[in-house]
């Protein structure tokens, strides 16, 4: 059995862990990841990435097909287009290939060495790894935890046949003509909207009395619009109950469902796509090994990302909410450079979130009603896409931009949007909360014109009551 010692052991090269190994192998630690699947984790191979090629190939598809439809005002015509989703599929797997091995020559160009092979703890500083050659045993100073989350399973609609997780759904071969998305969240929406879009009937499926809860109902109120437009059926209050037929998919399966009213239901679906969640990967590499401390299903972790254990660190998804790649590679990098010496610690006002529905949706700290719990009076700002030029010129007046700041000091203490693009946003909105920005500090930066960022500017001028085009 092969032995190799390390400074640093990083399981898992996700977003979190490849992160935290270049970074670390930049500040000169000898460094070791391990990664059963390709580099990227989740995020790059089945989810962020893909999702988003996705989307995109769905958005322009549905582009064309609107103008073939006669129903542009652009004065472009075409024919009537057709999608093959094969070679959809072929693009975007193309993208991810293309990012992998970025991320490997990364590690490498940092010093990293990636062991390939399926990681066991044994104890706080040993992990054995089967590899393709065998056994080998990887000894550590330190060791980060970084193994992920994997989606929830339903007992009643395992995966398998007609019954997918969004790792099947980026995969498919041919567009479903019927499809039933469990679960009405940000992944949910986002697969489902896009499928709509290259021609499938779409049917949600949500258990709670309204799609998209983590956002408030004026925040979503555009996309509930565009969802109606596209045909697909939200059923809030309902809940899955399994499949009627358990037959090849495609060949008359329909997912029976209890409608908010208490009566059965049954839809027709080619596939069903179970969205309900995500949970955190802590099984089958060994925790029970070191019994570190749990928040519920979560390992416990401080501002340090350090674990009730000493020498052992855990981040990303593993860690707990929010499960976003940019906090993983945040909390990566932070734990590199602690293990290199530096003092270091997680001090972040706002971890900006995005939903790539249609509109997008962008948060970053705190809603109007969470401001109101925490400090008491505020001021509002909100300003709509259907006053800003850019947005017109783009066919995106549905949204707006939103400012909410404490009443007698006007800091700044969260900032959402809904609108075509506002993705883009994120960055400036978290920034100017990290900055400790108050309104004046936003409306006195000149906001460059014609931009869709101006409605940043245009929401806190609105706060501080005098907006210039509203």
């Amino acid at each position: 059995m092969k032995e190799i010692s390390c400074k640093l052991l990083i399981i898992g090269a996700g977003p979190g862990g490849y992160v935290c190994a270049i970074r670390a192998g930049q500040l000169g630690v000898d460094t070791v990841i391990v990664e059963f699947g390709k580099p990227g984790g989740t995020c790059l191979n089945v989810g962020c990435i893909p999702s988003k090629a996705l989307i995109h190939a769905a958005e322009e598809f549905a582009k064309i097909a609107q103008i073939a439809g006669g129903k542009d005002l652009l004065g472009i015509a075409v024919a009537q287009p057709t999608l093959d989703l094969t070679k959809t599929v072929a693009w975007k797997d193309g993208i991810v290939s293309r990012l992998n091995s970025g991320v490997a020559g990364l590690l490498k160009k940092a010093k990293v060495k990636t062991v390939q092979g399926w990681a066991t703890v044994r104890d706080g500083k040993t992990v054995e790894v089967e590899t393709e050659t065998g056994s080998q045993v990887i000894r550590a100073e330190a060791v980060v935890i970084a193994t992920g989350s994997v989606p929830v399973e339903l007992p009643f609609l395992p995966f398998g046949g007609p019954v997918i997780s969004s790792t099947e759904a980026l995969a498919l071969s041919e567009v479903p003509k019927t499809l039933a998305v469990v679960g009405g969240g940000y992944i949910g929406l986002e697969l489902g909207m896009a499928f709509a879009k290259m021609g499938s009937h779409v049917t949600v499926v949500e258990a709670l009395p309204r799609v998209l809860t983590q956002y408030d109902a004026e925040l979503t109120r555009p996309v509930l619009k565009r969802l109606g437009e596209l045909g697909v059926e939200v059923m809030p209050g309902a809940k899955a109950k399994g499949l009627s037929t358990q037959g090849q998919a495609g060949k008359g399966d329909a997912l029976l469902v209890e409608t908010a009213d208490g009566k059965n239901a049954k839809i027709a679906a080619d596939r069903v796509l179970v969205t309900v969640g995500r949970k955190p990967l802590t099984e089958g590499w060994g925790l029970e090994q070191i019994d570190l401390d749990m928040v519920g299903k979560f390992i416990r972790i401080d501002d340090q990302c350090r674990t009730s254990m000493r020498g052992i660190y855990a981040i990303g998804d593993v860690t707990g909410e929010p499960m976003l790649a940019h906090r993983a590679m945040a909390q990566g990098e932070m734990v590199a450079e602690i293990v290199a010496g530096h003092k270091r610690s997680w001090d972040k006002r706002a971890i900006p979130a995005i939903c790539f529905t249609d509109p997008e949706l962008v948060t970053a700290g705190l809603s109007p009603d969470e401001a109101k719990t925490l400090v008491g009076e505020v001021k509002i700002g909100q300003f709509p896409f259907a006053a800003n030029g850019r947005a017109m010129t783009k066919q995106g007046e549905d949204g707006f931009v939103r400012i909410v700041a404490r009443a007698d000091n006007h800091l700044v203490l969260g900032i959402q949007a809904v609108g075509q693009g506002v993705s883009e946003l994120a960055a400036a909105f978290g920034l100017a909360l990290e900055m400790g920005a108050r309104l004046e500090d936003i409306a006195g930066t000149i906001h460059a014109h014609p931009t869709q960022g101006e409605g940043f500017q245009e929401a806190a001028l609105k706060a501080l009551g005098h907006a210039l085009h509203i």
